[in-house]
């Protein structure tokens, strides 16, 4: 380990907001000083739903204008959601800002897609779990909808992939990125051709595939002269933010249970392998790619998107309560009630959220939940009791025995959330770090410049840089009988 202190800035990305944040390592602890946040904001144009792709260059700008002034840094590294992409012409310009993963263009492509190759064939390549947002969806739309904006494309980067190549002028494709299409073949690593020629997908526009932890380059004069900062490295770190979460789970264990709490809950182990098989493709599980070449096993399960909604909605109607204050009505309804599927589709696009969950109980012949508390208590114990369903799915899958949830990310500040995963699925949580992702993305960065040896000891560290809090199943009975209720509405 050299003598300078490095300081890295990650740039991390979320749903409804980004940050830029500095780390470094000192006394064997990481050190982290947010120096920029902003809103996050898509863009609604002729019935599009875009990402505002050019304003997200304008914030990491002045991110690094911030960062600067705090002292500099040695390197930058980007993480985003996956799947969504911006498209480049021979020139190497912006043909339009990316496509939002919500938007309905996807609406009806799994059932085309299957017309050109069969579902179960897309599987045992890919081994991803399909959804509707998969980027082989959306280029599949652009196919048949859009086709000259594919003839018009040289080059398609994925959203961290296109700010690297915004900052460098690199054009590469980050693997954990990569493995968000479902146009990689999971054995082989490397872009899928029977898939992509079967949907008439030109593999001319796909870039080169780079481990997690690559140097793609360093800034460009053009960024340095007006920025005025130093040509520092650009990683291309574990650039799907799910990724940089698990990279940072504080276990020193090989076998364990991650869920990365967000607006998206994903649940999941991490693999020397995929699992790819009639019982994965029944589960409909992902394989997707983790740090240092791993696959991380897991489900793709909505999350706190079913509270942020409600609550937006609920300020529609002149009704504003902060998150705590919603925890604290639901502690006060009484439990067991009324349960959803938290992944059925009526709920994933935006709008009144608590009048489809009343609408599903109706249907169901449960009882219908009316206050805000039930509403609320009904969506965290119908997430931990499909956090349990897809604990039940990953141990079919792997033949192991998880004894211990770690729970990572913003939504564990649910105290709620943590102590009825633990009683739903019989298992103790490890609730922390919430920053989970950040801490991920500067772990990268560190071990890219040498600073940290492998992902063992960057675990270590974090483990020793952050508090974490523990949560014991109770009410075992009350639990068992409920989810064997709950089962019922799973489809």
């Amino acid at each position: 380990m050299s003598d300078k202190k490095r300081q890295v800035l990650a740039f991390d990305f979320g749903g409804g907001s980004g940050r830029a944040i500095l780390g470094s390592l000192e006394n064997g602890k990481i050190r982290m000083e947010e120096v920029h946040r902003f809103s996050n904001d898509p863009v609604i144009l002729n019935d599009t739903m875009y990402w505002d792709t050019l304003r997200h260059f304008f914030e990491i700008k002045q991110g690094i204008v911030k960062a600067k002034q705090k002292g500099g840094f040695d390197s930058i590294g980007i993480d985003t959601w996956g799947v969504d992409f911006g498209l480049l012409d021979e020139h190497g310009a912006l043909l339009e800002s990316a496509v939002h993963y919500r938007d309905d263009r996807t609406l009806g492509m799994q059932k085309e897609v299957f017309k050109a190759i069969p579902k179960d064939e897309v599987y045992r390549l890919t081994g991803l779990q399909f959804e509707n947002f998969n980027t082989i969806f959306q280029l599949y739309s652009l196919v048949q909808k859009r086709p000259w904006l594919l003839e018009k494309a040289d080059t398609l980067l994925l959203t961290p992939d296109l700010f690297n190549y915004f900052l460098t002028g690199e054009k590469k494709a980050e693997y954990t990125m990569a493995a968000t299409t479902q146009l990689l073949d999971a054995n082989t690593k490397e872009w899928c051709e029977p898939i992509l020629e079967a949907l008439r997908i030109p593999k001319k526009i796909l870039p080169e595939i780079v481990p997690s932890g690559t140097v793609v380059g360093t800034l460009k004069p053009q960024i340095c002269e007006e920025l005025g900062v130093e040509p520092a490295k650009v990683i291309a770190i574990t650039g799907h933010d799910t990724q940089s979460a698990v990279v940072s789970v504080p276990t020193q264990e090989k076998d364990f249970i991650f869920i990365s709490c967000g607006t998206w809950s994903l649940f999941g182990t991490e693999l020397d392998g995929p699992v790819i098989g009639e019982k994965s493709l029944e589960c409909n599980v992902s394989n997707e790619g983790g740090y240092g070449d791993t696959t991380t096993l897991l489900k793709n399960i909505i999350g706190l998107w079913l509270a942020q909604e409600s609550r937006r909605q609920w300020i529609r109607e002149g009704k504003e309560y902060s998150f705590g204050e919603l925890e604290k009505m639901a502690l006060e309804a009484e439990p067991f009630q009324s349960f959803i599927d938290p992944d059925a589709p009526e709920f994933v696009a935006a709008g009144n959220i608590p009048e489809r969950i009343r609408e599903f109980c109706r249907r169901t012949g449960q009882k219908v939940p009316e206050t805000i508390g039930e509403i609320m208590c009904c969506i965290n114990q119908s997430l931990a009791m499909k956090y349990r369903y897809a604990l039940e799915q990953i141990e079919s899958c792997t033949g192991k025995h998880y004894p211990v949830i770690n729970m990572i990310g913003g939504g564990i500040q649910s105290k709620l959330l943590c102590q009825m995963t633990a009683g739903a699925a019989g298992r103790k949580v490890i609730a922390g770090p919430v920053e989970a992702t950040a801490l991920g993305n500067i772990a990268v960065q560190l071990m890219a410049l040498g600073e940290i040896k492998d992902v063992a000891e960057a675990r270590k560290i974090i483990a020793d840089s952050e508090t974490t809090y523990e949560y014991l199943p109770q009410d075992a009975e009350k639990w068992d009988a409920a989810y064997e209720k709950f089962k019922t509405f799973i489809h």
